[in-house]
């Protein structure tokens, strides 16, 4: 989702002696130590038994899979997954404390669109297929080995991926894990970062990342669950950017000049 946090103003003084930076320090305290209460109480047991599955387990299903401790392509995969997930929620975190909250929600929002509950399981089940297919694959042996030079473009495409994806999350407040308009958060229009590029760059990064795994992995079964990713990404941008359209403040001006939804200079 698309949006910013806009800037608040501090003047000098206040009132008894008091000064209003002072006062807004006090805020920015209190606020900050009631969203990580808000956090803490979002992390239920069930709520980090899918962490630990989604974030631990998946990225290393092509070695548990294919039992071939030796597949260094299957080491790096893994470590770059936890790796990328691990640094971006960190950073994120440090900028808007109150997105992890919001992210670890996902689930529970009352207000996401329709549609929306439909595609998010999905995205998150064609992710889970990749590493799974991979695994398959590497066991049973239905694919050719691809070439080092393939291996490390794609490996650089990954890397790229993840690059872009993150950028996006740590840039925008508001990068839920569901779409909705997040009135409860003063939902605001995003234009800085990769958002003067693009208008969906996290699912740029992803897509990125999803297209370049079967080659890395030695996997080339693995692009039909990686075009299925790409189907329903399409799909999601179009309704989300649609949704934005009809129902953020200031959204369809930000379109006019930023015209590329996923890709600069074609669409």
């Amino acid at each position: 989702m698309s949006a910013e946090q806009s800037p608040h103003g501090i003047s000098e003084y206040g009132v008894s002696g008091s000064t209003d930076s002072e006062i807004s320090k006090n805020e920015i305290k209190g606020a900050q130590e009631q969203e990580l209460s808000n956090q803490c109480k979002s992390l239920t047991p069930r709520v980090i038994i899918q962490l630990l599955f989604f974030i631990v387990v998946v990225p290393f299903l092509p070695l548990l899979i294919s039992r071939n401790w030796l597949w260094w392509e299957a080491w790096v995969y893994a470590i770059l997954c936890i790796l990328g997930f691990v640094v971006s929620r960190v950073l994120a975190g440090r900028r808007h404390p109150d997105l992890l909250y919001e992210r670890a929600r996902f689930t529970r929002h009352a207000d996401a669109v329709s549609w929306d509950k439909i595609l998010a399981p999905l995205v998150g089940l064609g992710g889970g297929l990749m590493p799974l297919i991979a695994g398959l694959d590497a066991r049973l042996g239905w694919s050719p080995v691809f070439s080092l030079p393939v291996k490390l473009a794609a490996l650089a495409v990954i890397l790229a991926g993840y690059a872009l994806a993150s950028y996006a999350l740590i840039e925008n407040r508001y990068f839920s894990g569901v779409v909705r308009i997040q009135t409860d958060r003063d939902h605001r229009v995003v234009s800085s970062g990769p958002y003067r590029w693009m208008r969906h760059p996290g699912y740029a990064g992803a897509l990125l990342t999803y297209l370049a795994t079967p080659l890395f992995l030695d996997a080339a079964t693995a692009f039909f669950p990686a075009a299925f990713l790409l189907v329903l990404l399409v799909i999601r941008t179009h309704l989300e950017d649609r949704t934005l359209q009809e129902r953020l403040a200031g959204y369809r001006e930000y379109t006019d000049r930023v015209p590329q939804r996923l890709l600069p200079g074609v669409w």
